[in-house]
């Protein structure tokens, strides 16, 4: 059975995972969660091996231990990681008023080690309209599986109007 495509018929322009919105549709207070991750060793190592941050807090078991650690620590550029926006919807809904990624910034709270299971979500904090484009600022946080926030942050995102 052969197909024939309608080119006529079909605009990757559309083909959107959810509509599109401007700066004036954003609202302070909205939610944007990424998926929970369970952190494993292999995560770990993969990003030792990218970050080449070789220290032994990320690695050696018994070098954590005798400094005061339960066990590996995770990198914390790592933990970070978790709160990019592409990992939520927040980028799919700003579509083509997206400029750039202006300034992230955070402050961990608590050590993440394999086997935490990661929370993370973006929050609307802040609309600041500027002429022809608008700064958008998020709260950045990451909570672990016993409810304890181990990251607080900031992004903020530069986008049309």
């Amino acid at each position: 059975m052969t197909h024939s495509a309608d080119p006529a018929g079909f605009d990757p322009d559309t083909f959107l995972v959810v509509p599109a919105r401007t700066f004036e549709d954003l609202r302070v207070g909205e939610v944007f969660r990424a998926p929970s991750r369970t952190l494993t060793d292999a995560h770990a190592a993969a990003f030792q091996t990218v970050s080449a941050d070789n220290h032994p807090v990320h690695y050696d078991v018994e070098w954590a231990r005798k400094r005061g650690h339960s066990a590996p620590v995770v990198h914390g550029l790592q933990v970070l990681a978790f709160t990019a926006p592409g990992a939520t919807l927040f980028p799919h809904l700003i579509g083509d008023v997206f400029i750039s990624f202006l300034e992230v910034s955070c402050t961990f709270l608590a050590e993440v080690h394999s086997g935490d299971t990661l929370y993370p979500a973006l929050t609307i904090t802040g609309l600041e309209p500027d002429g022809d484009t608008g700064v958008v600022v998020t709260a950045a946080t990451i909570h672990n599986q016993r409810g304890e926030l181990v990251l607080s942050g900031q992004h903020k995102y530069l986008l049309r109007r």
